[in-house]
């Protein structure tokens, strides 16, 4: 069996936040949050990461990120770029937004040969979830099932003062898999609680702040890719021509089309971890403060790759 290999979906790394320049560290030592992802995913085992990015970043990301972790872990890079489409599909003019985490993870066709974990760029996840998601990726062979996993959070430890986030809402049986996902693209804490709006503020549901929520953390076999392929085609088709400029291909959506057509079992690895995340710019000094402390514990070396 092939060891699994990290995916870090970094295409998006700073679109909210300002631009990639802008993409602090987060320490004294200079460190981002992406090192401490990446320290964390070596200690629990994984030896090669894989970066997805947009191809006019390459410089600054390599200059930024890359050329520091390549020193302690191998390092590939893919490229998702709009105009990686399917033969007889095109960019609808005056389109600039990437298609969507599943389009993203479609880039790693050819690199990606084996089990693969995924996490995206700017968010800190904790220690225990890179090691749940490698010991399930070294234990889990696909077999009359593609079997994958993800790490779930509580909804309450991924919210931010800030603004809304994103984040798909779970459901799951009584053996902790995975029967549904919602993908909610704007939750916000509101009246003491969570709520999530799809009109722009108009209404407004209520979220229990101790629902599971996926923050695209998730561990699959090679399968996925050759999925993701063959149902880009169809979502292109009907997508497109309703939503030429903002339709997006998300990784959950494909996931519950294989749970739903009984192809994939998806465990559901919970993590009591708190994220942070520098989604606001307002959002990075509450993430300083936390790594500062956990610094302090003992959770980190002041310096990551003992430079």
């Amino acid at each position: 069996m092939k060891k699994p290999v990290l995916v870090i979906m970094a295409a998006g790394m700073g679109s909210r936040y300002g631009g990639l320049k802008q993409i602090d560290p987060i320490d004294s030592e200079g460190h981002m949050i992406i090192d401490f992802s990446i320290y964390d995913a070596v200690q629990a085992g994984f030896e090669k990461v894989v970066f997805i990015i947009k191809k006019e970043n390459e410089k600054d990301f390599r200059e930024t990120v890359g050329d520091r972790i390549e020193k302690n872990v191998e390092v590939a890079y893919v490229y998702q770029e709009l105009t990686n489409l399917p033969e007889g599909f095109e960019v609808p003019e005056g389109r600039v937004k990437p298609f969507g985490t599943g389009h993203a993870i479609l880039s790693c066709q050819g690199t990606v040969d084996g089990p693969f974990a995924v996490i995206n760029a700017d968010d800190y996840y904790g220690k225990d979830a890179y090691k749940m998601i490698y010991d399930y990726l070294v234990s889990h062979e696909d077999d009359d099932k593609y079997r994958y996993a993800m790490v779930g959070y509580i909804l309450e430890n991924t919210l931010t003062d800030n603004g809304h986030v994103a984040r798909g809402v779970c459901e799951t049986d009584e053996n902790h898999f995975l029967t549904d996902i919602h993908e909610r693209t704007h939750i916000e804490k509101k009246d003491g609680g969570a709520a999530y709006t799809e009109d722009d503020g108009a209404t407004w549901t209520q979220l229990p702040l101790d629902s599971t929520v996926s923050m695209n953390l998730w561990g699959f076999s090679e399968s996925l890719l050759g999925e993701l392929k063959d149902r880009f085609v169809k979502f292109l088709k009907e997508n497109l021509p309703v939503n030429p400029l903002k339709c997006e291909y998300f990784l959950p959506f494909v996931v519950n089309e294989l749970l739903e057509e009984n192809k994939a079992t998806v465990e559901v690895l919970k993590s009591a971890d708190k994220w942070y995340g520098v989604t606001y710019k307002e959002d990075k000094q509450f993430v300083v403060d936390a790594i500062k402390k956990m610094k302090e514990e003992g959770l980190y070396p002041k310096h990551l790759w003992g430079e």
